[in-house]
């Protein structure tokens, strides 16, 4: 299984992922993906192992708040799967994972009691990957859309949001410095020392955004031609 999983892992194609990345409609999923969710993963069988080990570590009255992002039923659905159908229908970009993945760690900060769990994961990553799109992103999909793609209603989307940003303090900011060192973690997620580069700097996203909207220019003009 270690084997299989790694040989979806290349350095030069992660690399390449954002660096060149396609946002044609048949580009690969990036492997940004599949890296965020072994992260989300890892942190949801520690925070079980917690559960088991103490009972009470979950249980936080004061952070009642923070279980806004828990659902009545445990969604049947992979990490991994649920990223790759966001971005199969959102077309978000990595540099929009990485962000996202700042939002996911400062709520945390922000939250102490709160820990990632089967009920609140998904609600969580829908919420901050549109939140993230929105600040990387120049064009991006209404909630009303993005709702359809987690499974969930705009109402609920909507005050999910709401109550993201005024869980985080609104906090929403993500210098150079920061997104590097959050690609930090993501390549020692992949390889202890790293040596992957999922992406070095904003600017890197900058220069993505304005390839797209070039290519969009260039197929709209390419329609009226034709």
């Amino acid at each position: 299984m270690a084997a299989a999983s790694s040989l979806a892992i290349s350095p030069r194609k992660l690399r390449s992922d954002v660096y060149c990345y396609s946002y044609q409609n048949d580009a690969d999923t990036p492997l940004v993906i599949s890296v965020l969710a072994s992260l989300v993963d890892r942190t949801m069988a520690r925070n079980e192992r917690i559960a088991k080990n103490c009972k009470r570590a979950l249980k936080t009255p004061k952070d009642f708040k923070s279980r806004v992002f828990d659902c009545h039923e445990t969604p049947d659905m992979t990490i991994q799967s649920y990223l790759e159908r966001i971005f199969r229908y959102t077309k978000a970009g990595p540099s929009v994972y990485v962000v996202a993945y700042v939002y996911i760690d400062r709520f945390c900060q922000a939250n102490p009691g709160f820990r990632i769990n089967a009920r609140n994961v998904h609600r969580l990553l829908i919420t901050t990957i549109m939140v993230a799109s929105k600040y990387v992103e120049d064009m991006n999909y209404r909630n009303s859309y993005f709702a359809r793609v987690g499974g969930l209603t705009t109402t609920e989307l909507n005050h999910l949001e709401v109550e993201l940003l005024f869980l985080m303090g609104f906090k929403l900011h993500v210098n150079v410095s920061v997104f590097e060192s959050y690609c930090s973690h993501l390549e020692r997620e992949v390889s202890i020392g790293g040596g992957y580069h999922i992406e070095k700097t904003l600017r890197c996203a900058e220069d993505i955004k304005s390839r797209q909207i070039e290519e969009r220019r260039y197929n709209q003009i390419a329609r009226i031609l034709l």
